[in-house]
């Protein structure tokens, strides 16, 4: 009986052990954090886009985007932005004067979606039509008092965080009047500089594609399909890493067309813009976890679709200013925290706006 009574008890105590042991804990699988392509229609205000509706062959990539909202694009010290100080407010999360690149308000240094997200481990990329030393793609990667200053932001590439770029501005790197010579200094930093497009890209290199003097030709001028093919090449680049990555790509001339008044070459900047907003989404919808954001930076022109002469059935695109304009700004979304993009705003929240996926 006393054995029984043992064996019951070491029973019991072998079960209460057991119901104290901590079972291994299934580790989830660590959700990568999302790709993000920032696609900017310089110049792109709501009749900019409108025209793809009208003037292209087939439908505008803009209807496949159910996230739509609108940002104010005025400077600190003016109600019109210049495109280096409403670039400077998407790429640094600062309000700033027309002129400066990367930098706030007060002259000092502001950090730029590509220098926060190459520190938490993104690859990025730039892609412009403009040369790549432009106030746009310049705000994402330099910082200078005024935008004017391409020599030194050509040197501020050199040494960015940047693994991945194509666009003009040769003149800027070679044959430069102080004899530096920026091509040799992009290969020292371990660029492959203007090499042959291929699908096997070392992710150990980073690639840069000069491939104008200045600003790349535009399409009413044979340039072709750069803006789309090179957007698919630099996708191709960073999905051959395990990394996340960002990407700026520009449509730089939709602008030049609006200084111009000149509604032929805006409108097929703005057709070609529109073809490679189709790369990207495309490449999102597969992917499943890219945010894309497609905006202007400002507007330009005054440009509006007016009826010619009465005719409500024939369009007569009409500029009213050689300049830039105060309009409200449209911004397009898609993939996760697409929502957040929703409303009314000032520019220099889309920083925030991004950083809160790429955390």
């Amino acid at each position: 009986m006393r054995k029984h009574l043992i064996f019951i008890a070491l029973v019991i105590v072998v079960s209460f052990a057991s119901c104290n042991i901590k079972k291994p804990e299934k580790k989830l699988a660590q959700k990568k954090s999302p790709n993000i392509i920032l696609m900017i229609g310089d110049g792109m205000g709501l009749s900019e886009l409108s025209s793809t509706f009208y003037y292209g062959e087939g439908e505008s990539n803009f209807l496949r985007f159910d996230e739509i909202g609108f940002i104010n694009t005025s400077s600190a010290d003016s109600k019109i932005t210049d495109s280096a100080a409403g670039a400077t407010s998407l790429a640094s999360d600062t309000k700033t004067y027309n002129g400066a690149i990367g930098l706030d308000a007060d002259s000092i240094s502001t950090p730029t979606l590509v220098e926060v997200l190459s520190k938490i481990n993104y690859n990025t990329a730039l892609l412009a039509t403009s040369s790549i030393t432009h106030a746009t793609p310049a705000a994402f990667y330099a910082h200078v008092k005024n935008r004017n200053m391409q020599n030194e932001i050509a040197e501020q590439m050199v040494n960015s965080d940047i693994d991945f770029f194509a666009a003009g501005g040769l003149k800027f790197f070679q044959n430069r009047q102080d004899g530096k010579n920026l091509m040799a200094a992009l290969s020292d930093k371990g660029f492959v500089v203007n090499d042959t497009l291929n699908q096997n890209y070392n992710m150990d290199k980073k690639y840069a594609f000069l491939l104008a003097d200045d600003g790349m030709p535009a399409i009413l001028k044979g340039r072709g399909d750069f803006l789309p093919e090179y957007t698919q090449h630099a996708i191709d680049y960073l999905t051959a890493s395990d990394k996340p990555f960002f990407m700026m790509v520009e449509g730089s001339q939709i602008d030049w067309g609006g200084h111009d008044m000149n509604a032929d070459y805006l409108i097929s900047e703005m057709l070609d813009f529109d073809k490679t907003v189709g790369v990207a989404l495309d490449f999102a919808e597969k992917d499943g976890n890219t945010l894309l954001v497609v905006l202007g930076d400002h507007e330009t022109g005054g440009f509006t679709l007016g009826a010619d002469n009465g005719n409500y059935n024939k369009i007569k695109p009409v500029f009213s200013t050689t300049s830039h304009s105060a309009t409200l700004i449209p911004v397009f979304a898609y993939g996760p925290g697409a929502d957040n993009f929703k409303g009314i705003y000032q520019n220099s929240e889309i920083f925030n706006k991004i950083m809160m996926m790429a955390k």
